[in-house]
């Protein structure tokens, strides 16, 4: 399993910093075994490892890339929703609307966030960001990160699947950039709800896909255990979606998960979005609602 290797490499280096020796040496022959184990992942392993407990999180990429961030909270129709974290911040100086899905990395931070699954009320609170967003010129930048959008029987009397639609149809019009980049898991209409952006990047070991492996595992085969061989099926790693057309660039990550060197994986994630602004800032309002239309027509096409 992904997660004992992961925990087996973290022991490993934190020994090897008092080992001596033959003990180093053995410690340092491990730790080569299990980066080469690491390096070669299946699309299960990967998915697996989307889901790491101790990846980054969004107030992680906050505090790393943006500076001044106020958090903007509700969505003005019923209540706030903390699956959802979204703001303004400066990015190298600039005004940026920035938003999330919200993850703990255990079980009290989870259940306050409920797993990072929004209902339609963070999907709404998004929307009034990234409108506001707009009226005041300022790019949006989400980071997506969510097994689904919840699927409880209140979300879905509250508007749940509306909800979703409406982000939907008002994201493809918006006449500012956005960018999106999915970090971990990114699945189904939950991740959707902000991925319909002019560039959309990837983490090397994240997912992006219509229904989570157990869900379609059980929708064709009725066994939740087929995770792996709907993982082959579904084609929802970065590599493929890349090939797809589906995803503009993929962030390659430290051998063993992004959580072991967040200053290098930072740095890139900085780089890429300084050169998707400077593209797109180029473009006036209807160049870039104009060519976000095609750009998702031209899916699936080839």
């Amino acid at each position: 399993m992904i997660k004992e290797m992961i925990r087996e490499l973290e022991e490993i280096e934190n020994a090897m910093r008092t080992a001596q020796g033959a003990e180093l040496a053995q410690f340092a022959a491990r730790r080569e075994a299990l980066l080469h184990q690491l390096s070669d992942l299946t699309p299960e392993q990967k998915v697996l490892m989307a889901r790491y407990p101790k990846r980054p999180k969004i107030g992680q990429y906050l505090s790393a890339l943006f500076t001044d961030f106020f958090v903007q909270r509700g969505d003005r129709q019923c209540r706030e929703d903390r699956s959802i974290l979204g703001g303004i911040a400066l990015f190298h100086g600039r005004p940026v609307t920035v938003l999330g899905h919200l993850k703990g990395s255990n079980l009290e931070e989870n259940l306050a966030c409920n797993f990072g699954m929004p209902g339609p009320e963070g999907y709404r609170k998004a929307l009034r960001l990234m409108k506001q967003a707009e009226k005041f010129g300022r790019p949006v930048i989400t980071f997506i990160d969510t097994p689904g959008a919840y699927p409880g029987m209140e979300a879905e009397e509250r508007g749940q699947g509306e909800a979703i639609a409406r982000n939907l149809a008002e994201m493809s019009r918006l006449r500012v950039p956005v960018i999106s980049i999915v970090t971990g898991e990114g699945s189904s209409g939950g991740a959707l709800a902000l991925g319909l952006a002019d560039r959309i990047l990837m983490l090397e070991n994240a997912y992006y896909s219509v229904v989570t492996p157990e869900g379609c595992a059980s929708i064709l085969w009725k066994d939740p255990k087929k995770r792996d061989e709907a993982c082959l099926a579904l084609k929802l790693t970065a590599q493929d979606l890349l090939g797809f057309g589906v995803i503009d660039g993929i962030i390659p990550e430290a051998v063993g998960g992004a959580q072991r060197d967040t200053k290098t994986l930072f740095e890139r994630i900085d780089r890429e979005l300084l050169q998707a602004l400077h593209a797109l800032d180029g473009k006036d309002a209807d160049t870039l609602v104009r060519e976000r239309y095609a750009k998702y027509r031209r899916i699936g096409l080839a």
